[in-house]
């Protein structure tokens, strides 16, 4: 008897569903084993729910799995996503599944087209032919393009995306519309504005060697992995000429996805949402903390303005805290600095 006990807590434990009535709700996260998925299925574990990571490991790395179960497929393999679709029975998707890198997506547009657009394109067939009605979606900042005002950007501003990478995302926001009044997919669209930083208590953070933003950049070259720093652009309309960015912690932006879908099994109706703290730091404001907390040199070189950069880019987020209830509370730019250069150096230290 204590032996059937002991079984029926375990499976209760860890397999979530089906089990034992008030078993966790279980949730697909697309692209969870990314720098951003691993955050946010530790996220929604912490929050009662399981998450079924869907990641065909492109990009993601799996020894940064800790949290829920792994589907290794593609989503352009149809019969895979039906499987797992089958198989857990997700309430809703988590969608932040893509290719990221600008630069890369002028080079190669059709790589971002096929997989950020084609991809999303097929999950959403998936989900409608198979009743899945809830979807989060991971957005950015970058379908507003290289807007010319200086105040924090609202949801209403016009998109005017300037790459194939801001472009794709949009794309797939107008599929998420057409969607919602076809079929009935409800969906929360979150813009993120700079995504930085690590767990706080050192479980995930970005494993890829290439990062594309500008705080882990810093801290490659802190570490010695970089030999120099370039500033683009020392003359902007800024108090020390460098560009001004909205960098929000990564812990925050995987609280954004919990309460959106929150929000979502709650039958609130769709919306498309920034995320950011409306404040914004400079290049040479996070350099100089940088220096401060990793008691390095950070060289730097000048280098001119990349054409379409903005003087300065926040987000107004209030209407993520009067719907979801969401405020950024780690994402000052000292808790985002010593969270990754803490990570990036238990990583170090590990090989």
């Amino acid at each position: 008897m204590a032996q059937r006990i002991f079984l029926a807590f375990i499976l209760c434990f860890n397999f979530s569903v089906g089990f034992c009535g008030e078993a966790a709700k279980a949730v697909l996260v697309t692209g969870g084993a990314g720098y951003i998925g691993t955050q946010t299925c530790k996220a929604l574990t912490d929050a009662g729910f399981f998450p079924i990571v869907y990641d065909n490991l492109s990009v993601g790395h799996q020894e940064g799995l800790k949290w829920g179960v792994l589907v290794r497929g593609d989503l352009f393999d149809r019969k895979k996503l039906i499987e797992a679709i089958d198989k857990y029975h997700p309430v809703a998707v988590v969608h932040v599944a893509a290719f990221k890198a600008v630069g890369e997506s002028v080079k190669d547009p059709a790589k971002y087209y096929m997989n950020n657009v084609c991809g999303s394109l097929q999950l959403l067939d998936v989900m409608r032919e198979k009743g899945v009605k809830k979807i989060i979606f991971s957005s950015t900042a970058a379908t507003y393009g290289s807007p010319s005002k200086l105040e924090p950007i609202v949801e209403t501003d016009p998109c005017q995306p300037i790459n194939p990478y801001g472009t794709s995302k949009w794309m797939v926001e107008k599929i998420l519309e057409d969607f919602r009044h076809a079929y009935g997919i409800e969906f929360v669209a979150l813009r993120y504005f700079n995504v930085a930083g690590a767990d706080l208590k050192g479980e995930c953070g970005e494993r890829g060697s290439s990062p594309q933003n500008l705080v882990p950049i810093v801290l490659q070259v802190a570490a010695e992995k970089r030999k120099e720093l370039e500033i683009f652009g020392k003359d902007y309309p800024t108090e020390d000429g460098t560009a001004i960015r909205d960098y929000i912690h990564v812990v925050d932006i995987a609280d954004a996805h919990v309460k959106g879908l929150q929000y979502l099994l709650e039958g609130k109706p769709s919306v498309i949402l920034n995320l950011g703290t409306g404040k914004g730091a400079s290049v040479q404001q996070v350099v100089d903390l940088a220096r401060k907390i990793t008691h390095k040199a950070i060289p730097v070189k000048e280098a001119p303005r990349r054409a379409g950069d903005p003087a300065i880019l926040t987000a107004d987020a209030h209407r993520a805290k009067e719907l979801l209830g969401w405020e950024p509370k780690h994402s000052d730019l000292e808790t985002i600095i010593e969270s990754e250069w803490k990570w990036s150096q238990s990583l170090q230290n590990a090989h």
